[in-house]
């Protein structure tokens, strides 16, 4: 199920973001960037609408996916 990310606390987004860039095996390409800069994309892809919050029932998780490879 996706998630509006608009209805999350911006706080809460950020630590969501923030997880997900923090996963072990994302890969940002050849150069090292901070933090701040790979949280500030993924806002950006989620407000263009090319990546979405997913919700699993079966994990009781959110993930963070390009909307492309969502079927849900």
């Amino acid at each position: 199920m996706i998630i509006p990310w608009q209805d999350l606390d911006p706080e809460t987004l950020d630590n969501l973001i923030e997880s997900f860039v923090l996963r072990e095996g994302t890969d940002y390409g050849e150069h090292e960037r901070s933090l701040a800069d790979k949280v500030a994309d993924v806002k950006q892809q989620l407000k263009r609408g090319e990546a979405v919050l997913v919700w699993s029932e079966l994990h009781e998780t959110v993930n963070i996916m390009p909307r492309a490879l969502f079927n849900g």
